[in-house]
């Protein structure tokens, strides 16, 4: 397993998708910075708290950025094994299943959470930038806890997209996959069911948003099950196919 790891890792060290979803993970932080900056010009008194900035980062990037720019990687690392012709040379090594679909599962948390802190990190030096207000030792621990968590919980729902690239082997299906969620997503962020749609539901959890009519532990229960039965229906049809 750490030598699977450490090949994927080494495969990543040379692809130019990396740079790429650094990119995508400063887009967030940049659109609320832009954001800032529009309001300070039209309303030069009114201060922005650092709190604000971490909170509408967070949520761009829990159901917008974050479910478009994960679920391209995880089409990014699955596809290039069938595109690139290597899935034949690493099964006959041999290679369990299994262990390939947790290794990459294992890169792409690293990857997921490498791009949170960027994220985290351009959204607090955007905020000294604009000398927002309120940055204390409490704001920073929590900003940084809900932005772990987010981005625990979208590697667990990495899943789902997970299994629809292996199903088609193709970056489109993926692409829209991700792009319903992330209009159900927008459709849900002001409707009491956010809870229970386990994408939107994420951003109930990490921010603590809790919604009345459903505990909290609904949105874990959604979550859990939605990754859980995509991650044994990716391993099931994975150990199934024939690899040519």
């Amino acid at each position: 397993m750490v030598n699977l790891v450490y090949t994927e890792l080494l495969k990543l060290k040379r692809a130019k998708m990396f740079p790429v979803s650094l990119a995508g993970a400063a887009a967030a932080p940049s659109m609320v910075f832009i954001g800032y900056l529009d309001v300070k010009a039209r309303r030069p008194e009114e201060m922005v708290t650092f709190s604000e900035l971490f909170s509408e980062t967070s949520l761009y990037v829990l159901l917008l950025i974050g479910t478009l720019l994960y679920g391209v990687i995880t089409a990014y690392l699955i596809n290039r094994e069938f595109t690139e012709d290597t899935l034949k040379s690493l099964l006959t090594i041999p290679v369990s299943r299994t262990g390939l679909i947790v290794s990459k599962l294992i890169l792409l948390l690293i990857w997921i959470m490498m791009l949170t802190l960027t994220a985290w990190t351009l959204t607090l030096i955007y905020g000294l930038i604009a000398q927002a207000e309120g940055l204390s030792l409490t704001v920073i621990g929590q900003s940084l806890k809900e932005y772990a968590l987010g981005g625990g919980l979208l590697f667990l729902l990495s899943t789902p997209t997970m299994f629809v690239s292996l199903l088609f082997r193709n970056y489109v299906p993926t692409i829209i996959f991700t792009a319903v969620i992330t209009m159900a997503n927008v459709a849900l962020v002001n409707k009491e069911y956010k809870a229970l749609f386990p994408w939107s539901a994420v951003h109930v959890i990490a921010s603590g948003t809790v919604v009345p009519e459903y505990p909290l532990y609904y949105s874990v229960a959604a979550v859990v099950a939605a990754s859980a039965a995509s991650f044994l229906a990716t391993i099931v049809y994975f150990k199934r196919i024939d690899i040519q």
